[in-house]
């Protein structure tokens, strides 16, 4: 069964500047003064693969999620029975593998077996319980238009997977336990991309099948917004596999054994209070994934946006799903109305604001307040979005938003005349830009976009 278009869906770094405001004038063509942009790049840097702390919710709160996530797929479909594998479980590596792959995922692995408590290691075997392939995106494209990356079941290859791919083979929903399953990886896309697939199909190879919006603080959710799995993900998967549950167990099996192994695993969440939780409404997701898919017009996109923000509005939300739809409205209006964009970038930074889980949404919008106020020449107002939201992009392990915020802080200290600091803070940033954007042209085209929004560097 074809999983998940997530990355076709992202509204983060991917295309950020395709929709920033644009300054008066051309712009500069790369200018040397930018940043040696004809010399080579530095070493790329990458994250240490630790820990990602996140605020801990109600145990009631999580196990509506668990159950949400683990018995329903993201088309609605119900999932009648708990299915995970027998541990330990072998992972292997194929395909046409890039140099950052394999050192991600053991990183992944290794904080799945700390945090997680998942007994999983990385074999040369070919009876791997779980192989992940790597292919050209062209090619994985051809076969599955527009996905990024996507898990299934049963299969050990990307041949085994085309021979069954129509077939009940690969349908999750008929599965009673888990022995075989493939995670396919683009192999020519820049490495933050490639560890971000590996974070979300490895997570759901294990455990949930399903995407919920509501979700403030997990990558099992359609906004895109966390890279890589969170410790509320962490807590969902180690009290998927669990002793106390077992594989062929029902929704209401599970549902009566569920409270006292959340409260086991995670103490802190039996005092916290449950906060209302409504679910996402087949309406909204679907105005959503029309806003967010290329192929409509922009008028059509932007009143889906529009729908999605009102209905968010009618339902009184207050997070995640409110906030999304904001930001999303004002990326669809940047270079249309950008009165209406910046005015949802500013309600939408409001919304994320008020929770600290989600710091990390607040800081993508950052971005967004960024562009514009680099355009208008408020070098102040860049350096303070860039400040507060640079840890909490560090934090979260996401390269590009780290790099892209160290660039508006590049361009806001060239602003205020401190050229050497500037030029460090450029040079730092592409490292970082490397990881999170791959081909040295991504990263030139990146520092050179974010310059174009630079007032004093215009024709």
């Amino acid at each position: 069964m074809k999983r998940r278009y997530r990355r076709l869906l992202a509204l983060s770094i991917a295309f950020l500047t395709a929709c920033s405001p644009a300054p008066n004038g051309s712009g500069p063509s790369l200018p040397t003064r930018t940043m040696g942009l004809q010399d080579s790049l530095p070493p790329m840097r990458s994250f240490a693969g630790d820990r990602v702390t996140t605020p801990t919710r109600s145990n009631r709160e999580i196990g509506k999620d668990f159950m949400d996530l683990s018995f329903q797929m993201e088309s609605g479909r119900p999932v009648t029975r708990l299915t995970r594998f027998e541990t330990p479980i072998s992972v292997r590596v194929t395909g046409q593998v890039p140099p950052s792959l394999t050192p991600d995922l053991r990183a992944l692995l290794g904080r799945l077996r700390d945090e997680a408590g998942i007994d999983i290691f990385m074999t040369g075997a070919e009876s791997a319980a779980i192989t992940v392939e790597a292919i050209p995106r062209a090619v994985l494209n051809k076969a599955v238009p527009r996905a990024a990356c996507f898990v299934v079941p049963r299969v050990s290859s990307w041949a085994e997977f085309k021979s069954v791919r129509r077939t009940p083979t690969v349908d999750w929903t008929t599965l009673e336990r888990r022995d075989r399953a493939t995670v396919f990886v683009p192999s020519d896309v820049a490495p933050q991309e490639i560890r971000d697939c590996l974070h979300e199909e490895l997570a759901q190879a294990l455990g949930p099948l399903n995407d919920l919006y509501r979700l403030p603080d997990s990558v099992f959710n359609d906004d895109n917004i966390h890279a890589v799995l969170t410790s509320f993900d962490m807590l969902i998967l180690r009290a998927y596999y669990d002793p106390a549950l077992a594989n062929g167990m029902t929704r209401g099996q599970v549902a009566a054994r569920l409270g006292p192994v959340l409260d086991r695993l995670n103490p802190a969440g039996q005092a916290r209070p449950a906060r209302p939780q409504n679910d996402t409404t087949r309406d909204w997701i679907q105005n959503i994934e029309t806003a967010l898919t290329a192929g409509s017009s922009g008028t059509t996109r932007r009143t889906a946006a529009l729908r999605a923000v009102n209905l968010a509005r009618a339902l009184n939300w207050s997070g995640p799903r409110d906030g999304f739809a904001l930001y999303a409205f004002g990326r669809l209006n940047v270079g249309y109305d950008s009165d209406l964009a910046l005015n949802a970038f500013q309600q939408s930074l409001q919304i994320y604001n008020g929770s600290p889980e989600t710091r990390l949404h607040a800081a993508h919008v950052s971005v967004q307040l960024a562009a514009f106020a680099l355009s208008s020449g408020d070098g102040q107002a860049v350096l303070d979005l860039a400040e507060w939201a640079l840890p909490v992009a560090a934090a979260h392990e996401n390269a590009a938003l780290l790099a892209t915020l160290m660039m508006f802080k590049a361009e806001a200290l060239e602003m205020q005349g401190r050229s050497g600091e500037a030029s460090a803070v450029r040079l730092d940033s592409l490292g970082w830009a490397r990881y999170g954007f791959g081909h040295d042209d991504n990263v030139r085209a990146r520092l050179s976009e974010i310059a174009s929004l630079n007032p004093l560097k215009g024709t």
